[in-house]
C-alpha cells in the first residue's frame, strides 16, 4: 500500500491498492462489503479474476482503518496452498507480520503464544522493510490451526480477514478442512471474514450446498466490470490534470474489446499515461497493445510449453475465435481442425483448471485477453 498522501508518477495503478485517489469507483460495493463486516455478517465475494476483488477488499479495509483506528485487517491469497499446511503457514505468517509493523514486544509476545513457530526474520527486496515468515511443524497443522483461532479471540480489537481464492481448500487432500474452518470460525465473534473467489461453480458449492460446512454461514456477493462512463471520468481526470486528454470514442474502444476486465484495461491506460499526454487516435491504442504482447511474449511461450498438442491447438482455436459457444460442436471442430469431440473435452477441461479458459453466460474464452492476442497471431 502507498504511503499516505504519496502521488504516484503513474496513476493508472497495476498491482498493489494505492489509495482512495487510484481506486476507481465501487463505492456502493465498498459500503455494503464494510456494512457485513462490521454488523458480524460474513462474506462470499465472487467474480471473475482481474475484475478488481483484491482492490475491493483492500479499499474496504482503508475505509475500516479510518473508522476504527484499532481495527487489524488481513488479507492473505491462498491460490498457491496445496493443503492444510500450507494454509495454515500463510495465515500464520500474516498474522505475525501485522503484529511486526506495531513493535518488536508484541511479535515477542506473540511468538511465546505459539511456541512451536520458528520465525525467519528478513528485509523486503524493495521496500527494506523488516518481514517475518514463519515455520510450522508438519505435524501439528490442525493444533496451530486452532491455536491461532484462541489468540485471535483473545484480541480485544475486531479482527477482519480476507482469504482470496478461497475455493483453494476445495483441493486439499486433506478431508475435513472446510468443517475444521467453520468449527473454529463461528466460536470467534470478534474475527470477520470475507471469502473470496474466482471460480463461480467451486464457491457455489462450498457456501450453497446443504450439506456443506459453510452452508448459508455468509452474505453473498457478485462483482462486476465497472460502468463505463465512470471508468472514463476517472481515468480521464489523470490525463486533464497534466493538460491532457482521453478521447471517449478511444476510451471506448479500450473497455469494449477487453470486456470491462479492470486489469487489462489498467494496463493500457498506464502504457498510454506514460507515452502521451493527449490520446485520441486508435493508434496509440494498438501500438500500446502490441507493445504489452511484445514484453509477455517469453511468459507466453513458457506457458505454451506445458500443453499438449490437442490442448494447444484448442486453445489457439479458441482465441482466434474470439468466443466459443460449443467448443465440442461439429462446425467449430471443423473449421479449426480439431480433433474428436471427445478428445476436445477432455482438453477443455485441462485449460479451465489452469485457468487459461474460462467460461460465461456468452461461452468459452481465453482468461487472459493479451494471450488471446498473442495466440491469435500465431500460425
Amino acid at each position: 500500500m502507498a504511503k499516505k498522501n504519496t502521488k504516484l508518477h503513474n496513476p493508472f495503478v497495476l498491482a498493489e491498492y494505492a489509495g482512495p485517489e487510484y481506486f476507481c469507483d465501487r463505492t456502493e460495493e465498498t459500503e455494503e462489503l464494510i456494512a457485513n463486516l462490521q454488523n458480524g455478517r460474513n462474506t462470499t465475494l465472487i467474480s471473475p479474476r482481474r475484475i478488481g476483488k483484491t482492490g475491493l477488499i483492500r479499499n474496504a479495509f482503508y475505509q475500516i482503518r479510518k473508522m476504527e483506528k484499532d481495527a487489524v485487517c488481513i488479507y492473505i491469497d491462498i491460490f498457491s496452498t496445496k493443503n492444510q499446511h500450507d494454509f495454515v503457514q500463510v495465515l500464520g505468517t500474516a498474522i505475525a507480520q501485522y503484529v511486526l509493523t506495531f513493535e518488536d514486544q508484541a511479535l515477542k509476545r506473540l511468538l511465546q503464544f505459539f511456541g512451536s513457530w520458528r520465525p525467519v526474520f528478513s528485509a523486503d527486496p524493495v521496500t527494506g522493510m523488516p518481514t517475518v515468515s514463519v515455520s510450522i511443524e508438519t505435524t501439528r497443522t490442525e493444533m496451530t490451526l486452532m491455536s491461532i483461532f484462541d489468540y485471535l479471540k483473545q484480541s480485544p480489537h475486531n479482527i477482519y480477514i480476507a482469504i482470496d481464492e478461497f475455493q483453494q481448500i476445495t483441493y486439499f487432500p486433506e478431508t475435513g478442512t472446510e468443517a475444521l474452518l467453520r468449527s473454529y470460525m463461528q466460536f470467534a465473534p470478534n474475527v470477520h471474514f470475507v471469502f473470496s473467489g474466482s471460480k463461480q461453480h467451486l464457491m457455489a458449492q462450498i457456501f450453497n450446498s446443504p450439506d456443506r460446512p459453510f452452508y448459508q454461514s455468509t452474505n453473498g456477493m457478485g462483482l462486476y466490470p465497472l460502468h463505463e462512463e465512470i471508468y472514463y471520468d476517472f481515468a480521464r481526470r489523470f490525463f486533464e490534470a497534466r493538460k491532457g486528454s482521453l478521447s471517449k470514442n478511444v476510451f471506448h474502444t479500450i473497455y469494449t474489446r477487453f470486456d470491462g476486465i479492470t486489469a487489462n484495461i489498467q494496463q493500457i491506460l498506464n502504457r498510454l499515461y506514460e507515452q502521451d499526454k493527449t490520446i485520441d487516435d486508435e493508434r496509440q491504442v494498438s501500438e500500446a497493445i502490441q507493445h504489452i504482447i511484445y514484453r509477455n511474449s517469453m511468459q507466453y511461450e513458457s506457458l505454451v510449453l506445458f500443453l499438449t498438442d490437442n490442448q494447444f491447438s484448442l486453445l489457439k482455436a479458441i482465441a482466434k475465435a474470439g468466443r466459443v459457444k460449443s467448443p465440442q460442436g461439429r462446425e467449430f471442430i471443423r473449421t479449426y481442425e480439431l480433433p474428436s469431440a471427445s478428445s476436445v473435452k477432455t482438453a477443455l477441461t485441462v485449460l479451465i483448471d489452469k485457468d487459461l479458459v474460462c467460461h460465461d453466460a456468452e461461452g468459452y474464452i481465453v482468461y487472459d485477453r493479451f494471450f488471446a492476442l498473442w495466440l491469435k497471431q500465431l500460425v
